[in-house]
């Protein structure tokens, strides 16, 4: 089994399901600990702050502090602040992208943004969805946060951001860029973040975002079945994951 210097891991349906803790996760991350190995999660999750991410993990016994977390929320923020020196935008979402736009001094506007930004929002209304149309018609840039068309709960699969998103795209008939996985956007700024080179690989349970996300940046990847993805699905597909395990014990 190869060795690898550091790994980009996912959280919903790969660290915990919702309210319910995943039994394999903690002793994956505490080997990691005790193995010294560099480790950060990326999550296509835009509607929490690193901070509240971290808040999570650590009620599921997971270690983890800021430094450990990389939000599609923060991806997209760094993408708009790069490509767009005084933006503002509309956004559909909640606390976490908010709060990432914030930090980019991204300021929210409702009358004349440069940019429409979509994320996770349940607390959606026809309203949003009519300024956001509006905004992109009169030309602000259309970008959302990740396609995830369904998130893996405690209940099952619910509404994902990529669900919102089409809603705006069908209306406008203008594409998105997203940011958040399988995009090389996100990838690419993760793997800068963890700082250690290209020698590592991608571990999450949805096969359309995070396996995706490690082939398309050309790094290995590891699939995990507690959540979306099942191993028979994965195996039907066209580009296989490097490896796939039932849940993280088995790969340790």
């Amino acid at each position: 089994m190869k060795q690898y210097d550091g790994y980009l891991i996912d959280l919903d349906g790969t660290m915990y399901l919702g309210n319910e803790s995943i039994e394999s996760a903690a002793p994956f991350i505490q080997a990691l600990l005790e193995a010294n190995i560099p480790y950060l999660f990326v999550t296509n999750n835009s509607s929490k702050s690193p901070i509240e991410l971290v808040h999570i993990l650590q009620k599921h016994g997971i270690h983890a502090t800021e430094k450990h977390i990389f939000t599609s929320s923060m991806a997209t923020a760094n993408y708009i602040e790069d490509m767009h020196s005084r933006a503002s935008a509309f956004v559909i979402g909640e606390d976490g992208l908010k709060y990432a736009l914030q930090e980019k001094g991204i300021e929210e506007n409702r009358v004349d943004p440069t940019h429409v930004v979509i994320g996770i929002d349940r607390e959606l209304t026809y309203d949003k969805l009519s300024q956001a149309c509006l905004a992109i018609r009169k030309g602000a840039t259309f970008v959302s946060t990740n396609s995830d068309a369904a998130i893996p709960t405690e209940e099952g699969l619910l509404p994902g951001n990529g669900a919102i998103t089409a809603a705006v795209r069908t209306s406008t008939g203008v594409d998105p860029l997203f940011i958040g996985k399988p995009s090389a956007v996100i990838m690419e700024q993760a793997i800068e973040e963890l700082g250690i080179g290209r020698n590592v690989v991608m571990v999450g349970d949805n096969y359309d975002t995070d396996i995706q996300a490690g082939i398309q940046a050309g790094i290995d990847t590891l699939l995990v079945c507690t959540g979306v993805t099942k191993r028979e699905e994965a195996l039907q597909s066209r580009d296989q994951p490097t490896y796939i395990c039932n849940d993280l014990i088995e790969w340790l």
